[in-house]
């Protein structure tokens, strides 16, 4: 095969907009469908398919069924309905066996194309009204005599739309670009790859998956093109972790010295885990080499990933190096810090808190702390990666909670020392094939194991009219010393929401449990307004805090044992997970309450999937499979799991045979010399998302 010239892949880059039919009015509504350019279009592919390979007599016709057919008009009328005052076309057709009709509403001068004695095919749902059979909305083909319908006796995509754009007028400039640009498609894959996987060629998978033959074809295109876009990320990947093995050094950390040896001696009342124990084996192989570390740490709730953090910065200090560690929240930062300067004030190590409330003059002093290496460990929102912060030395960076941060800051902390060790935490479970996907530059360590004395919270769906049911068992708990967090999924009153606000349930528990202390808490609070608030409830000032889901992430208080979650619908299953492990953490039996109805179909699945499992990696999968990747703990930021067809749920074979060949041939070709066309593939569809430096 010739290859192409650049004019010719230029073509490919052209912007919808010169396509013939388009121009700037509908360019702008295919832009909301993410469609730009000529490749865009080719490779915007249907949602889903209507089968009209078989045409219907009218005397067959099944009501509630959709069918194709070919007929005449033998009559037309516009009407007006009495009901809802639309404009009405109504068509009679024959197709000499019976006659039906058809309905089309607000379709004006519909009457003017559907004269008596046009040939047209339909296609759309049957219904019966009255003993005559009807064809509501259908789609339309007028035909001229002794030709066959260009969408009828076929397989038919059906393409997603924005409001503007016609199903059939998509479908005519897709077929329209198929013609005349599919032939400047270039192969990039391997043809060792083709061979092995029985791949069709590139040109017919993109046709195929927009015109299928039939379902075998279908399968066949599609598992293609899922490839390819599962092998151009995990090739981008390959070759990063490649880069960052070849052309960096870290400093070399040991684990065992006496800091990190007191620290488990005498600083912690309990033992690590078994799981603790392996992964902190993982980290120190990890820090002890010159390649830097970058392994992802996933800890369910209340694993006791802080310990291990704590543990991989000691190494640093140990060694004469700084650690930091970056948290999404202040909230969760004065924690961290209050947990870690307890454990560490045994040992001597300058613990520093940086954060944007700081006053100027104290954040000029921890400044100077940071620069001079007086802080050894340094603990800190986004602030960490402000501009005038600079570490001596820093040897190892912590990211708790890794997707609430974008790839950007993550890399600018790092940049902070040369090229330091990374150990970025999530208590939100990932599923496999996601992890390997959007973290596949990161090893993987799991703590599978929950610290002894942690029992599984029971977790219960309450419809609102048992509320004085759930007051009474609120009250008699929080008699008994325990505490009670009660979360709501608005700050104010909405007209357009039907869920309740956090500012009226804190209204109505103050008058219900007058005998008990109510605090207030929820994102639109300043920052020392809530710092306050949640060291009351911590120090036990407080009984209730009713707040937003800020308190999703971190929040550790012991006595808190209770967690109603109301208008739990509005919450995602992750997340209502995240909220139930807030509670139950000092040893007590942990109770959550699911309030409210669940509206949806899906919502009943969250709820059920709660109720009947406290594992968090299984709640992961389920939730990956209700909301798809690319909602899934906010890894859209990351721009790489928008794949227009590969499954991450379905998909997870495909995905290892990828990974597999992406590792084969990086180490067999790291520069991709061999390999030009897929070396421009891969840096036009990633190179700026993965910082990839390959040139050619």
């Amino acid at each position: 095969m010739s290859k192409a010239s650049p004019a010719e892949e230029e073509l490919l880059c052209k912007s919808v907009r010169f396509l013939k039919g388009v121009g700037p009015k509908r360019a702008s509504l295919l832009s909301k469908l993410g469609v730009e350019t000529v490749e865009d279009l080719l490779y915007f592919f249907p949602r889903r398919y209507e089968d009209r390979r078989q045409i219907t007599p009218i005397k067959s016709l099944e009501p509630d069924s959709y069918a194709a057919l070919l007929v005449r008009v033998v009559g037309v009328e516009k009407k007006i309905t009495k009901k809802r005052n639309l404009n009405l076309t109504v068509a009679t057709v024959s197709d000499g066996t019976e006659i039906a009709q058809a309905l089309w509403f607000n379709k004006r001068g519909l009457e003017n194309l559907l004269s008596i004695g046009t040939l047209v095919a339909l296609f759309g749902k049957i219904k019966e009204n009255y003993g005559m059979l009807q064809i509501l909305n259908p789609e339309f083909e007028i035909i001229e005599e002794d030709t066959l319908p260009e969408e009828m006796g076929k397989i038919v995509p059906i393409y997603p739309l924005t409001e503007g754009l016609s199903q059939r007028w998509l479908r005519l400039l897709i077929r329209r670009t198929l013609s005349e640009y599919l032939s400047y498609v270039e192969e990039f894959l391997p043809e060792d790859i083709v061979l092995r996987y029985g791949f069709p060629p590139l040109k017919k998978a993109i046709l195929g998956y927009h015109y299928p033959d039939d379902e075998r074809d279908w399968k066949s295109c599609r598992k293609r093109l899922a490839f390819d876009e599962l092998f151009l990320l995990q090739l981008g990947v390959a070759i990063k972790r490649r880069q960052m093995e070849e052309e960096t050094s870290a400093p070399e950390l040991s684990c065992g010295g006496p800091l990190q040896m007191k620290f488990v001696e005498n600083c912690l009342n309990f033992k690590l885990t078994s799981a603790q124990e392996m992964v902190l084996g993982d980290i120190c192989v990890d820090i002890f080499r010159k390649i830097p570390m970058n392994r992802l740490l996933q800890g369910d709730v209340g694993s006791g990933k802080t310990v291990i953090a704590v543990l991989a910065m000691l190494a640093a200090v140990d060694t004469g190096y700084q650690a930091a560690m970056m948290v999404p929240t202040e909230v969760l930062a004065n924690q961290h810090y209050a947990k870690i300067t307890n454990w560490l004030s045994k040992l001597n190590v300058e613990v520093t808190l940086l954060t944007s409330s700081l006053t100027p003059q104290d954040r000029a002093e921890r400044y100077e702390d940071i620069k001079s290496g007086r802080s050894r460990i340094v603990i800190g929102t986004h602030s960490l990666i402000q501009e005038g912060v600079e570490f001596r030395e820093l040897g190892l960076v912590v990211i708790d909670e890794q997707h609430r941060f974008g790839v950007l800051q993550r890399r600018t902390l790092m940049d902070k020392g040369s090229y330091p060790h990374t150990l970025v935490m999530t208590a939100t479970p990932i599923p496999r094939t996601l992890a390997l996907t959007v973290y596949g530059d990161l090893s993987l360590s799991i703590i599978d194991e929950l610290p002894p004395g942690r029992t599984p919270v029971r977790t219960q769906w309450i419809g609102k009219g048992k509320l004085k049911e759930l007051y009474e068992f609120v009250k008699e708990k929080l008699l008994a010393g325990n505490q009670a967090y009660w979360v709501c999924p608005l700050i104010d009153e909405s007209e357009s929401i039907d869920a309740t606000s956090v500012q009226k349930r804190y209204r109505s528990l103050c008058e219900i449990f007058s005998d008990f202390k109510v605090g207030l808490l929820h994102g639109r609070l300043g920052s020392p307004d809530k710092d306050e608030t949640y060291r009351a409830f911590l120090r036990g000032d407080l009984d209730i805090l009713v707040a937003t889901s800020v308190i999703e992430v971190g929040i550790d208080v012991a006595r808190a044992n209770i967690m109603v979650i109301e208008d739990a619908y509005r919450f995602g299953l992750s997340q209502l997970h995240q909220l139930r492990g807030r509670v139950g953490r000092g040893g007590g039996q942990g109770y959550c309450f699911l309030l409210g109805e669940a509206p949806t179909p899906e919502a009943r699945k969250r709820f059920k999937v709660m109720c009947s499992t406290s594992d968090g990696f299984v709640i992961a999968e389920e939730d990956l499979k209700l909301r798809g990747p690319g909602a899934f703990c906010g890894v859209r930021q990351h721009g790489i799991t928008d794949f227009r067809v590969a499954d991450l749920v379905n998909d997870v074979d495909l995905l290892d045979i990828a990974r597999e060949e992406a590792q084969v041939l990086v180490k067999k070709d790291p520069s991709m010399d061999k390999y030009p066309k897929l070396r421009a593939r891969l840096i036009s569809t990633l190179g700026e998302t993965l910082s990839l430096a390959i040139t050619g």
